[in-house]
């Protein structure tokens, strides 16, 4: 039987990536990140991540069998946010306050506005964000990594904001310190980042942008004042910003869809932790600044579209 093939020029029109299979790449890029807080944070953290992603996956079964919907949890995108939300949670939480927090991601931050695709704000952020308003105590509470039993200890920007003292660099890049699940580590998130960026599941203007913008604004600030101020490195590594620009600001349903909007967005999230960081009542700003560059977002599309050829910028 003969064949009609159509011999052309190269590019070849590759399979476009699917929803599934982009949501299981950010988990598969996670699995470092699970394994260094594991290390580090032993049972605690296996417990908590586990109960986050199990409050997600139900919570979205249920609100969509309520309302009639078809269940789409097999898309990933609900183990993905109880992952996500676990990484960002300290390892001193207690399991159920995790699990509301899973609840109020997938409600809150995802369902409210009618599923996947149509949210506004992170939901892995929302979920954090609504448990740091009801047990701010319980969020701020951190123990050493590397023990069995629980013993208090604080986190490195803490440290830095308060005492005026910088943690190791190397402790920061390899993870001994104090924090969130999945933020110490800077080493086991950038594994995970290299593998979006050969898959092309991330953008990389974000990120860039993003880490850049802190980078700067710090140095800026370490050169004026170098016995107040934090050394660049130290604001890259410490805290929830790789994690944050690399996994968070990322996430193409809450971030510009313009190639110039990915850019002003990734400026706005570093100007704000620096804000917040240098100046502010809190130690860290990542979430805080994620999820205010989110409400930006619409109207940052409106203004980078590009324009049609031949057309008028309105």
């Amino acid at each position: 039987m003969k064949e009609n093939l159509i011999i052309s020029v190269s590019p070849h029109q590759k399979e476009k990536p699917t929803t599934p299979m982009v949501m299981r790449g950010v988990i598969y890029a996670l699995i470092p990140a699970v394994i260094a807080s594991i290390y580090y944070f032993k049972l605690r953290a296996f417990l908590l991540i586990i109960v986050c992603i199990a409050g997600t996956i139900l919570t979205e079964a249920m609100f969509q069998k309520l309302r009639r919907k078809t269940i789409t949890i097999n898309d990933g995108s609900a183990l993905l946010t109880g992952l996500l939300l676990a990484l960002v949670l300290p390892p001193s939480l207690p399991l159920w306050v995790g699990f509301l927090g899973a609840v109020m991601a997938i409600v809150i931050g995802k369902q409210i506005f009618g599923g996947l695709g149509q949210n506004i704000f992170n939901p892995a952020l929302i979920g954090r964000a609504f448990l740091m308003a009801t047990f701010p105590v319980m969020l701020t509470t951190w123990i050493k990594p590397g023990l069995f039993d629980a013993v208090s200890t604080a986190t490195p920007l803490s440290i830095m904001k308060f005492d005026k003292n910088i943690t190791s660099t190397l402790y920061l890049f390899l993870g001994n310190t104090g924090g969130s699940l999945g933020e110490t580590c800077a080493i086991a998130l950038i594994i995970g980042a290299i593998f979006l960026l050969i898959k092309k599941y991330m953008d990389w203007r974000i990120p860039l942008s993003y880490i850049g913008t802190v980078l700067i604004l710090s140095s800026v600030l370490y050169l004026i004042k170098p016995a107040q101020y934090a050394t660049p490195w130290f604001h890259l590594f410490a805290g929830g910003l790789m994690i944050g620009a690399l996994f968070m600001a990322t996430d193409p349903v809450t971030s510009p869809v313009t190639k110039k909007g990915r850019y002003i967005f990734g400026v706005g999230c570093g100007i704000l932790v620096i804000i917040i960081r240098t100046w502010g009542g809190l130690p860290e700003g990542v979430m805080y600044s994620i999820l205010l560059m989110n409400a930006f977002t619409p109207l940052i599309n409106r203004y980078t579209v590009p324009v049609q050829f031949g057309g008028r910028k309105k």
